[in-house]
């Protein structure tokens, strides 16, 4: 089913990673105080009964009626169709056992979607008759109310448009029943991302150095073409019961189980091939947490980032989560940081990103070596926010620039301005999911 990449060329390059973490790392199972909050499933079943919660609100001016899309795209506006199918499905997590999951297409976070400012999107979403709750879908990008779309009951299908009017990055989620137990679907893996580029393209970016020029230190600006290599980073918290289901009173606590990027924790650390090409024995850890280490695994199989020097890298991150996200990449600073086609920051060493909140990081990788993304809160760091990226061929293996692949869940779909790369399937997914990803990748 996966494309797989011989991990010789991976394992030297990637073992030094562990040197970034202490080894007192220790998994916590988090267990909440009781609230005095009424029974939620009691409380599902009485809105679901009445109808849910129906909110009145105005539809914003970007929703247009279904009947206008042929017309709009005949004027010039291009089409872009999105087909969605609620699937509650048990899915793995950090540390053996599963969770259980309620997800868009099967996989955790739901396909991103990409379009340009002012396209058409069309938005279907489906419910099977197997599903045990109605669902609904929410798009940031739409500037329209969730309360217009409504819940979607099992059995059927409904289906909205939107122009997109605002260039950036956007999340979407299942709005529950009309609202309601929307945190339990949101926190259980009904998530995922919008990308709108800008209509004229991404802006070049300019990286200011210093240079020794007639005995004097100077300024030199460098200018990198907005064409990049794309990443994506989407950040959530799972809050789970031992049995595997949604803690809805952790939640209120905030009392994470697992801080999640792109549906794992440490989702881009070594693996077990690794280990035996390093040490000689597939169960001896070269990195401190390396929860998803044998090749049986299939798409789960853990798999860092890697990127080129001398490159621009985009990247895409969003908070899905309740917690704020400090992004910040270890021994890198983030030359440029976007939102909504605006510069908000440059030379930043660490970003926030507030929840439901998305920013695009800009940086050049100067130097070979290893560096870490993380979500700089120590409790998010060790409970699973930690990304590994290994630039250029610092051990000098053989590989170019380009040869080596990347886990295809943190690769956008290409978009404007965008420089392709190898993929390898990886998805926090159903093995058919990951079999629909693996041909598609093949053509």
């Amino acid at each position: 089913m996966n494309r797989r990449y011989s991990m010789m060329s991976i394992a030297v390059v990637v073992a030094v990673a562990g040197l970034l973490f202490a080894s007192t790392y220790s998994q916590t199972q988090m267990t909440a105080t009781k609230l005095n909050v009424p029974s939620q499933e009691s409380d599902l079943k009485q809105i679901s009964d009445m109808g849910g919660i129906q909110p009145q609100m105005p539809s914003a001016f970007a929703q247009i009626p279904l009947d206008q899309v042929d017309t709009l795209v005949s004027q010039g506006r291009h089409l872009v169709d999105v087909q969605l199918v609620a699937q509650s499905v048990d899915l793995p997590i950090m540390g053996g056992g599963t969770y259980h999951a309620m997800t868009f297409n099967g996989q955790v976070p739901g396909p991103t979607v990409r379009a340009t400012q002012g396209d058409i999107v069309r938005v279907t979403l489906t419910v099977p008759s197997t599903e045990a709750t109605p669902h609904g879908d929410d798009f940031h990008a739409s500037q329209m109310s969730a309360g217009n779309f409504g819940a979607v009951k099992p059995g059927d299908s409904r289906t909205f448009a939107f122009i997109a009017e605002v260039p950036g990055q956007f999340k979407y989620h299942c709005s529950g029943v009309n609202v309601a137990a929307m945190d339990q679907h949101v926190m259980s893996g009904m998530y995922g991302l919008t990308i709108i580029d800008p209509l004229n393209g991404y802006n070049p970016l300019v990286v200011d150095k210093t240079d020794v020029q007639g005995g004097k230190v100077v300024v030199v600006h460098h200018r990198y073409e907005a064409d990049a290599k794309e990443f994506q980073l989407e950040y959530n918290q799972l809050y789970l019961n031992a049995d595997g289901s949604y803690n809805q009173n952790a939640m209120f606590l905030h009392n994470t189980t697992q801080t999640v990027v792109n549906g794992f924790a440490f989702g881009y650390v070594p693996n077990a091939d690794i280990n035996k090409l390093i040490k000689g024995d597939p169960a001896k850890n070269i990195f401190v947490a390396q929860p998803w280490n044998s090749a049986d695994l299939k798409q789960y199989q853990s798999h860092p980032l890697f990127v080129d020097t001398g490159v621009h890298y985009r990247i895409f991150v969003e908070n899905q989560g309740n917690m704020p996200v400090f992004f910040h990449i270890v021994g890198e600073i983030i030359d440029r940081v976007v939102q909504g086609n605006h510069v908000q920051a440059q030379g930043t060493e660490t970003w926030l990103v507030g929840g439901s909140q998305g920013a695009t990081m800009d940086l050049v990788f100067d130097n070979p070596g290893v560096y870490v993304a993380v979500n700089h809160d120590y409790a998010a760091i060790f409970s699973g926010a930690a990304t590994v990226f290994v630039a250029g061929d610092p051990f000098k293996l053989g590989y170019g620039p380009g040869d080596m692949p990347n886990p295809s869940d943190a690769v956008p779909p290409a978009g404007l301005n965008t420089i392709p790369q190898k993929e390898v399937v990886h998805c926090l997914c159903t093995d058919a999911r990951a079999a629909e990803i693996a041909k598609s990748m093949s053509g």
